[in-house]
């Protein structure tokens, strides 16, 4: 059977998802070495996964803010843990002007800065120094901030969404009085990542707490958020961090207590990336393209009008009109496909590009009063026509449907690829068999050499231990 994007998932999965990238749209590689450029098609699904986000985290009580692209070196020097696990990343910025050497322009050796920049990789240091200025007292607590930026960590290995040396994201830095509230804070915004990533994108996920070898540097606590893509790897796709009190003591984060003494504070630290967009495209999309939820289709129905001759015209354009006002009665993101494609062409661009629903409309259609209305997650088995005058409320029907299906769909394949294994034996006979997905095993099980030679030779990770037993851990092969 013919398909828009091969090779096929079967065939190569790497390629295939790179593919499904290009024939939806989204991005391509950008000059600059480990980046990309957002397309923008993507950049509009992007924006709809970013305001929906950002709603769950202005209903946590945060506040958004914006604080500097680069960061003084001496700022990652005051946390020497934390800045071991991101110096290999770090883009540096030395010379302050450019100058003409040898006819071609040069830092000049003059503007060296007496202090290198980092670009930021993650801004906990900029972000806690100025909380060290901001808090004062009891009354200025809990304090809550939230960005939405670009970060920079060098990519050896880059790949579109997945790792990129720039991409986008939204960082979270909170501080609190005490450590229980710290905690619960960070458990509770692995909680929104978690409802986020079920209700927005109809993805379901491990969740779970980082094991001592894996958790993010300079944390007590890392809460994860793990996704299981459809060739069986994981995904982390968000992680919530209690910082206990390092960055406070690094950076002075103290407040006055009720007491009238000085106590450092508890600090926090939570993020997403476009990495999700990565995530999206590998839960859901097929051998045809991209598939979109609906909350995050930037057109969540396409009509397709077909005519084949100018004397159809006026009657399908006040057909169409019809159809568009439905939708937009009920605030259904419509786009009318009036381009002189041919309409095979018009639908497989839909079709790739993941579209949720297909309109289309011929001499037929207009003379019956009638849609034909496909679902592009299930393709022509949800084929069916409906009634104009039913259309607006059909459509909605339809999407809530299948942003529920998409779930469900996504949740029963995951169930296939969960592994319970008794020990490291048979773990290194699943891995060995080619068995894909997540492996649970007790934890204890990791803690030797026979551990480390297999996350050697098979590239496996233990992704977080099981929240209903912490005795447990999940491995798996990660992006």
């Amino acid at each position: 059977m013919k398909t828009a994007i091969t090779p096929t998932r079967n065939e190569n999965f790497s390629e295939w998802y790179q593919n499904v990238i290009v024939a939806a749209d989204l991005a391509e590689n950008a000059p600059v070495r480990g980046c990309m450029t957002i397309k923008p098609y993507g950049w509009a699904i992007w924006e709809l996964m970013r305001d929906e986000m950002d709603k769950r985290i202005k209903a946590a009580g945060v506040l958004n803010a914006n604080f500097p692209l680069l960061i003084p070196i001496e700022f990652f020097n005051k946390e020497a843990e934390h800045v071991a696990g991101f110096a290999k990343e770090a883009a540096v910025v030395t010379h302050y002007r450019l100058k003409m050497i040898d006819g071609k322009l040069q830092p000049d050796p003059e503007s060296k800065l007496t202090e290198p920049y980092i670009i930021r990789p993650t801004s906990e240091t900029i972000i806690g120094e100025a909380m060290a200025r901001w808090v004062h007292s009891y009354r200025d607590l809990p304090l809550k901030l939230n960005q939405w930026v670009n970060v920079m960590r060098w990519e050896m290995r880059p790949r579109m969404f997945l790792r990129t040396s720039e991409f986008n994201w939204q960082e979270g830095h909170n501080v609190f009085a005490t450590h229980e509230d710290a905690n619960e804070d960070a458990r509770k915004m692995h909680r929104v990542y978690g409802d986020y990533m079920r209700d927005v994108l109809a993805i379901p996920c491990i969740m779970g707490e980082k094991t001592p070898e894996e958790r993010f540097a300079g944390a007590d606590h890392t809460y994860t958020i793990e996704e299981i893509m459809q060739d069986g790897k994981a995904l982390q796709a968000g992680t919530s961090h209690d910082l206990g009190q390092h960055f406070a003591k690094s950076f002075g984060i103290e407040y006055l207590g009720t007491d009238g003494k000085l106590n450092y504070a508890w600090t926090t630290s939570w993020g997403t990336s476009t990495r999700m967009m990565g995530g999206l495209i590998m839960t859901h999309s097929d051998d045809d393209g991209l598939i979109l939820p609906p909350a995050v289709a930037p057109y969540q129905v396409v009509i397709i009008p077909i005519t084949r001759s100018d004397e159809d015209m006026a009657a399908m354009n006040e057909f169409v009109k019809n159809l568009e006002s439905q939708l937009h009665d009920k605030n259904i993101r419509v786009l009318v496909d009036n381009s002189d494609m041919r309409a095979p062409d018009k639908m497989w661009k839909w079709i790739k590009r993941g579209v949720p629903l297909r309109a289309e409309i011929g001499s037929r259609e207009v003379e019956t009063g009638t849609v034909t209305l496909t679902r592009r997650d299930i393709g022509k088995s949800s084929r069916e026509t409906i009634s104009v005058a039913d259309f607006g409320d059909v459509v909605l029907e339809k999407l809530g449907a299948m942003q529920r299906d998409m779930f469900v769909a996504a949740s029963e394949r995951n169930k296939k690829m969960i592994h319970d294994v008794k020990n490291l034996t048979e773990l290194e006979s699943a891995l060995s068999d080619g068995k894909i997905g997540f492996f649970r095993v007790k934890y204890s099980e990791t803690q030797n050499e026979k551990f480390d030679a297999l996350v050697e030779k098979y590239k496996i990770s233990r992704r977080c231990l099981d929240d209903s037993d912490p005795n447990f851990v999940f491995v798996a092969k990660s992006y």
